[in-house]
Formats: C-alpha cells, structure tokens, sequence
C-alpha cells in the first residue's frame, strides 16, 4: 500500500487516521461488535470527520469493519470458517511467496532480517514472551512475503494477515508453546538461502498448514465459533 504523503514529505491525516484505527482494532483495543457512529470515530481519533471518513471506507475494503449506512461502522467478527479459509490462502500464496524468493536469490541484508526474526522468536520462547514471539513471526511472514518481490501477492497476503492478527493474539496462550515453529521457520530460511524453490514451497506449505488446523482446532475446542 502506498502511502500518501503531503508536500512536506509528512504523513497524510487519512493515512495516520487509518493507521491509528487499524491497530486500535487488530490489537482488541476496539473489540469485535463494537458500534461507533462517523463522529465518534473521529472524536477517538481527534480529527475531522474527512480524514476519519477516509480510513473507514480503506478498512472496509480490507474486512476488518462494516460500515452502515446511518449507523457509522461495526468491527466485524471473525468466525471459524473465516479462518479455515484465511489459512488456505496464507498457505497456498506464502509458499509460493518462499519459492519465488528462493528463484530470486535474498541479499545479504535480506537474508539478515530473515535469521534477525527467526533469532528473536527462539529468544522470545526461552523467556517464555509469546507475544514477543508471535511478533516475530508475524515479522518473518511479512519479510518473506515482500521478499517475493510480487507486489499483488505482497498486498493480498498483507491483508489477510491482518485479518487473522486478532485471533492469532486472543489465542495465544491457549495453543501449546510453539517449539517446533522456530525450526520450521529456519528449515524454510535454508531453503530460500541455498536457492531450493521446491524445498522452499514445501516446507513453508506444511508450516501453515500445521499452524492453520492446529488454530481452527483451539477455536472448536473452545467453541469459539466467532470472534
């Protein structure tokens, strides 16, 4: 997503607009259901209503809201089958995502970021610091994705990603502790690393497919049939 910019090279209002409302929703500060007519929002955000308007038309494109006509905008529930079918497309378009990156070849200071997000989710699961973990892993998801170097791809996987953080985080100490994630995610580096597009595919499509089922189970065992 490209960010507008004014001509002093400043963050557009829309733009800060929209990147304070997004995380106020993926992080629960604004949760699931809530209700919040066009001036409030712009109130929460202390601006006008425009650059309030403007952030809720682009997060409404993006799934994460609904927004009703008279009645301002809804943060909009994720249910089990949404995230049955979130985790088919993050595992189908990642994995291609990691072969590509693998046919391009990752620079030094690529391949950098990739072991910097891997190091620190292993540093992060000896503390015990989930959160810290799942940052990073959220991290190396993203750094690979872009790291295909397909920019439709890129905005599609983003999108989905963000859609699946606020469940992703609600459940985190609900799921075993992820030792094996770290070495899915460093076999997966390798891959990219030595230029095995097919290892690279292979191992990343297990990767989330093991994580998928594995979340769409805590949410039925807990019957959590939306969030």
């Amino acid at each position: 997503m490209i960010s507008k910019k004014s001509k002093n090279g400043k963050e557009s209002l829309s733009d800060r607009a929209y990147r304070e409302l997004k995380s106020l929703i993926l992080d629960n500060k604004l949760q699931v259901g809530a209700h919040f007519l066009e001036q409030e929002v712009a109130e929460l955000l202390n601006m006008s209503r425009t650059p309030s308007r403007e952030a809720l038309l682009r997060l409404s494109n993006e799934g994460l809201i609904e927004i009703r006509s008279r009645h301002g905008m809804r943060v909009k529930p994720i249910s089990i089958q949404d995230m049955k079918e979130i985790y088919e497309i993050l595992t189908s378009l990642e994995a291609t995502a990691a072969s590509l990156a693998a046919q391009i070849g990752l620079d030094e200071s690529q391949i950098a970021n990739l072991r910097q997000a891997v190091d620190d989710m292993e540093r992060s699961l000896a503390k015990d610091q989930l959160e810290a973990w799942a940052e990073a892993d959220e991290r190396f998801h993203r750094l690979l994705v872009e790291y295909s170097e397909n920019r439709r791809l890129i905005a599609l996987v983003g999108n989905f990603i963000d859609q699946s953080h606020r469940v992703r985080i609600m459940t985190l100490r609900m799921r075993p502790k992820p030792v094996n994630s770290v070495a899915d995610h460093r076999a997966v580096m390798e891959a990219i690393i030595r230029g095995d597009a097919e290892a690279a595919w292979r191992l990343h499509q297990k990767h989330r497919e093991g994580s998928g089922k594995m979340l769409v189970d805590i949410l039925d065992s807990h019957s959590m049939r939306q969030l």
